[in-house]
């Protein structure tokens, strides 16, 4: 008993030093080493205008669903956590399960654009997009679907447009009670926060201040994630997955000017998407009045979009065909990387076959 004791404490140290040693070889291989390409799956550009872009993803399967695949990437990254890396993609996997999928992204608003609204993303480039998508595939009917704040994009559009060529809407991590924001109501509040000085003064809103936005939400939790890092890196597997999903986070763009306001004003402030009083350009963008087929996927630990700030959505969507899943996970997890392919993705999967057809 003694000696096999003597020889598990013998492979343990033998482990740790290995480990050691890798750890110190690869750390500074890590800082030495190219950013990591993110976005490889083989995509066509077939619509842009300034700030948005809409790619086609070329099919991967013989036989493939009837309706297509339109994602709305959120306005503060590129759409690159979609299609993170072979393997680990959800739209590669799309792709290979028989969906047509397409995608709007997001460049740097340019200084002209500082006058974008948020009506120009939901009322003018959703709709655009959708009639590109149409006309390339073929088909009227389309399924949306958001992540983040694309995820509200989607809503408003489907909202004012109930009736239109929306067959399904799905959306992940969608903020909708925007009291339950945390971090960003203290970011943001009004004794404090001067949206207008700020837009009126700069125009767009830099990235560098989306980013600090961010950062100051969870500052434990981004030291605990460079601690993983650090204890984790003779793991390449995992090395790599951190680093594509870091180049993907740091990259953030930044935000056009008008956009910022309406959605600090509208959205943060007076929660117009929760209390169904959201005007558009005249149109009353009510959730209540969106009737497709819908799914809603929820983080249950998301530090970003909190549960409750998500959760509202199933219950304010008018659909009779609803339904909202709840994973383990956090933002980016729930939609990239393995735990994602092993939840999110076969379950959207098995949702959608039916309602593709």
């Amino acid at each position: 008993m003694a000696d096999t004791n003597q020889d598990d404490i013998g492979n343990q140290v033998q482990t740790l030093i290995q480990r050691t040693i890798d750890r110190n070889i690869k750390g500074l291989e890590y800082f030495r080493s190219p950013k990591p390409k993110l976005g490889v799956t083989p995509k066509d550009l077939i619509f842009e205008r300034g700030t948005l872009k809409l790619y086609h993803y070329r099919p991967q399967a013989d036989e493939i669903y009837r309706v297509p695949l339109l994602l709305v990437m959120a306005t503060t990254n590129r759409g690159s956590i979609f299609d993170l890396m072979p393997g680990h993609s959800l739209v590669e996997f799309l792709l290979k399960s028989g969906y047509d999928v397409y995608m709007m992204d997001w460049e740097a608003p340019l200084p002209h654009e500082k006058t974008l609204t948020l009506a120009d993303y939901t009322a003018r480039f959703i709709p655009e997009c959708i009639e590109r998508v149409q006309e390339r595939s073929g088909e009227d009917d389309i399924t949306l679907i958001g992540y983040c704040m694309g995820g509200v994009l989607s809503v408003i559009y489907q909202a004012m447009h109930p009736d239109g060529p929306v067959k399904n809407l799905i959306t992940f991590t969608t903020p909708t009670d925007f009291s339950k924001m945390e971090m960003f109501n203290v970011f943001t509040a009004k004794e404090h926060f001067d949206v207008d000085r700020l837009v009126d003064t700069i125009g767009n809103v830099p990235s560098e201040m989306v980013f600090q936005g961010f950062s100051m939400r969870t500052p434990v939790s981004q030291a605990a994630a460079t601690a993983r890092l650090y204890d984790n890196m003779w793991n390449d597997a995992f090395v790599d997955s951190y680093r594509k999903v870091d180049a993907w986070a740091v990259d953030m763009l930044p935000l056009a000017g008008e956009y910022f306001r309406d959605t600090t004003k509208k959205l943060m402030w007076d929660n117009e998407l929760l209390t169904g009083k959201l005007d558009v350009e005249g149109k009353i963008a009510d959730p209540r009045n969106i009737t497709v087929p819908f799914l809603h996927a929820v983080a249950l630990h998301d530090d970003l979009v909190p549960y409750e700030a998500s959760h509202p959505l199933i219950s304010l969507v008018g659909s009779e065909d609803k339904e909202e899943i709840v994973l383990k996970g956090g933002h980016v997890s729930l939609v990239a990387g393995a735990n994602a392919a092993k939840r999110l993705w076969p379950a959207m999967d098995a949702w959608l076959q039916e309602r593709s057809l």
